[in-house]
C-alpha cells in the first residue's frame, strides 16, 4: 500500500495493530478522523492516554476499575459469599447485562493454555484460593467458555478446592461448546447462571 504522506502511513500502521483491523480498514478510520473536527481526534487521543495511565485493576476481583475497589465489590447489596470466576472483563460485562447475578466476580486474566505458555502462575488463581482460605466464599461458579482451555482451567481450580468446604458449580450448558460468553445472548446467559449445576456433574458428562 502506497502512502502520499509519512504521517498518514504512521497513523495507519499504528491503527492496524488493533485486533481485527487490517490496513485498509485502518486507512478508512484514519481518513475519517481527518475529516472530523480536530477536537474530536484530541478527545480520542486523550481518552486512550488516560485509559493507559489512570486505569486500575480492582484489588479484590481484578476487574478493570477507576478506583482501587470496583463498584461491584464495593456494592453492599452484592452477595460476597458467591463468586463467579470468569476469564476477563468482557465476561463480567456480559453477565452483568443479564441482571441475573447478584454475587461478586473473580477475573482470572486468561485461561490455562500450555500451548501458549500460560500456566496457573500467570493467572490470578492464587488470590482466589487465598480468599477461599480466608473463609469469605461459600460458592464458586465457573463461568469460563466451554473450550479445552476453559475446561482445563475449571478442573485445575476445582482440584485446588477439593479439601475446602466451598461449593463449586458451573453455568448450565445453554452456552454451546466452544462459545465465548461475550457472544451469548443475554437471555441464554442469564438462564445459564440461574440454572447452574454442581461442577461434579459436568465432569460426568465429559
Amino acid at each position: 500500500m502506497e502512502f502520499s504522506s509519512k504521517l498518514l502511513e504512521n497513523a495507519v500502521v499504528e491503527m492496524s495493530q488493533l485486533p481485527g483491523i487490517g490496513k485498509r480498514t485502518a486507512l478508512r478510520l484514519v481518513l475519517h478522523l481527518l475529516r472530523q473536527p480536530e477536537s474530536q481526534t484530541a478527545h480520542l487521543a486523550k481518552a486512550l492516554v488516560n485509559l493507559r495511565t489512570e486505569i486500575n485493576f480492582c484489588k479484590n476481583c481484578h476487574n478493570i476499575s477507576d478506583t482501587e475497589i470496583c463498584e461491584i465489590c464495593a456494592n453492599p447489596r452484592r452477595d460476597k459469599k458467591l463468586v463467579c470466576v470468569v476469564e476477563d472483563v468482557r465476561d463480567v460485562m456480559a453477565i452483568e447485562n443479564t441482571s441475573q447475578f447478584k454475587g461478586l466476580y473473580h477475573v482470572l486474566g486468561g485461561k490455562i493454555s500450555p500451548m501458549d505458555g500460560i500456566g496457573p502462575s500467570q493467572l490470578t488463581i492464587e488470590s482466589l484460593l487465598n480468599k477461599v482460605k480466608a473463609g469469605e466464599i461459600t460458592e464458586i461458579i465457573f463461568a469460563l467458555s466451554s473450550t479445552m482451555e476453559g475446561d482445563t482451567t475449571n478442573f485445575y481450580i476445582y482440584k485446588q478446592l477439593e479439601n475446602t468446604n466451598v461449593q463449586t458449580s458451573t453455568i448450565a450448558r445453554g452456552i454451546g461448546v466452544g462459545d465465548e460468553l461475550e457472544y451469548a445472548d443475554e437471555i441464554t446467559l442469564g438462564r445459564s447462571i440461574v440454572n447452574r449445576v454442581p461442577f461434579e456433574n459436568s465432569l460426568k458428562n465429559q
